[in-house]
């Protein structure tokens, strides 16, 4: 997921999506403790986007404007 395609959200699309890489982590950190993970770079996608998220929710709550 791009910058700009979290900066086009808005603040209930970023939480829930945040709460979704959340759960995607979990499973993907299950998967890789039994065994089943096919490809381990997924973990670092999905904690990349999750870090991406949080800096756009953390942009807005100190209103600085990125363009």
């Amino acid at each position: 997921m791009k910058g700009k395609e979290i900066r086009d959200l808005n603040e209930n699309e970023l939480q829930a999506r945040l709460d979704e890489l959340k759960t995607e982590l979990f499973n993907l950190r299950f998967q890789l403790a039994t065994g089943q993970l096919d490809n381990p770079m997924q973990i670092k996608r999905v904690r990349k986007d999750i870090a991406r998220v949080k800096t756009v929710i953390r942009e807005r709550e100190l209103n600085i404007n990125v363009q």
